[in-house]
């Protein structure tokens, strides 16, 4: 008998499961077997009896929560196909992270594959996400409204190098998400010629010093001493998003509040979060790659898991591809803060992987009460001959 996709992959109350392998996809609970696609504390919890994910993403997972993060720990090889149980199991570059991957699950001639958070936009940080050919694509919708495309990333970094030019006498600090976007931002000015130092907040350092461990080249990125702060006129400096509200952030000479997030979109978001710079840089999926991605995957059925998913199935139902959402939660908005754990928030040392440390569950994180009215109005029609639906209230997070 045929597998079909709705056995080879289901719905529990910890996440997506699969029976034939008997594991977990990014659960969002402690279970027993979990395949992880990155290390964003919303999809890579600790606590787990045993996990399988990129030797990146198990390092980074050591990083944050020390290095009982589980019971047990095996590497995936990107590309190598391997046998658990009645399915097989590949893992395949997501270009979201440091490591990140979509997990191909093949049992019979049915192939699906889950793509876990997945950006197409160039990152000099991490491998570029590779289409894969499949059945059944889950697929994240972060950014799933027509109105979300965005911009060349590089143009956004060049704004903020342009900024620091012209006002010298001013600190620039830029709200970043500590994985990912804030290496992410940090190579992009290097490769755009900034050759100056670029400063960090305490809570950047450890996962910074892992991209570099890992050959990311970022240059000089010296931690910010307390007593340093006036004296940085004219610095480029990375730090948490919260921090840019912060009693820390004041201590600069008259600081240009910037904000790396694909949410930087949103006007009212800016304006909520006091932001002088907004940089439109995200790690996530705009509505065109996304409509571009399920097409170049060939599958004829499509599940959202997190973010617009209604806009996304509405798309999909147009060109005559079958497609549900699937409601998942407790996955967060990391580019708001949502993925910090213990020790980072503070910019405290993080728990040494050789030493053990605390262990920590993701927390949900905001962004499912934008006001997407307030978005530019010319932004991302959708693909020629596609329906445009009327764009639905955000749910789930989700990051930028």
């Amino acid at each position: 008998m045929a597998t079909r996709a709705a056995d080879l992959l289901t719905l529990t109350p910890q996440g997506l499961y699969c029976p034939g392998g008997d594991f977990h996809v990014d659960p969002t609970r402690p279970v027993e077997r979990a395949l992880i696609t990155h290390g964003h504390s919303d999809h890579a919890r600790s606590g787990h009896g045993h996990v399988m994910a990129t030797a990146e993403t198990l390092a980074i997972m050591a990083v944050r929560y020390g290095s009982d993060f589980a019971g047990g720990a095996q590497e995936a090889v990107l590309g190598e196909v391997m046998r658990i149980g009645d399915v097989l199991v590949t893992f395949v570059p997501a270009g979201h992270v440091l490591g990140s991957a979509q997990i191909v699950i093949e049992q019979g001639k049915c192939r699906l594959v889950v793509s876990g958070d997945y950006k197409r936009g160039r990152d000099p940080t991490c491998l570029p996400y590779e289409p894969v050919r499949c059945d059944v694509f889950i697929t994240e919708a972060t950014f799933g409204l027509p109105v979300f495309r965005h911009p060349d990333a590089r143009a956004e970094t060049d704004k903020l190098i342009e900024s620091a030019r012209l006002f010298p006498e001013r600190a620039h600090i830029v709200g970043a998400y500590a994985l990912g976007k804030a290496q992410r931002v940090m190579a992009l000015l290097r490769e755009a010629g900034y050759d100056r130092p670029i400063y960090l907040h305490g809570a950047m350092e450890r996962l910074t010093s892992f991209y570099k461990e890992q050959g990311v080249g970022l240059g000089d990125t010296p931690r910010v001493a307390p007593d340093e702060r006036p004296k940085l006129a004219g610095e480029i400096v990375i730090c948490p998003p919260s921090a840019i509200q912060e009693i820390w952030a004041r201590k600069f000479p008259d600081p240009v509040t910037a904000f790396a997030s694909g949410w930087m979109r949103v006007r009212a978001r800016a304006r909520q979060k006091g932001v002088e710079l907004p940089l439109v840089i995200s790690d996530h999926c705009d509505w065109d790659d996304l409509c571009r991605s399920i097409l170049e995957t060939g599958a004829g059925e499509v599940w959202v898991t997190h973010g617009q998913e209604d806009a996304l199935v509405h798309w999909c139902l147009s060109r005559g591809i079958k497609a549900r959402p699937l409601h998942l939660l407790g996955y967060g908005d990391e580019e708001g803060d949502a993925d910090v754990v213990p020790g980072e928030a503070e910019g405290g040392d993080l728990p040494s992987p050789l030493r053990g440390g605390s262990t920590a569950e993701g927390r949900r994180g905001g962004g499912q009460d934008e006001d997407v009215s307030t978005l530019e109005p010319h932004l991302a029609p959708p693909p020629p001959g596609s329906a445009s639906p009327s764009p639905p209230s955000p749910q789930g997070g989700g990051d930028q």
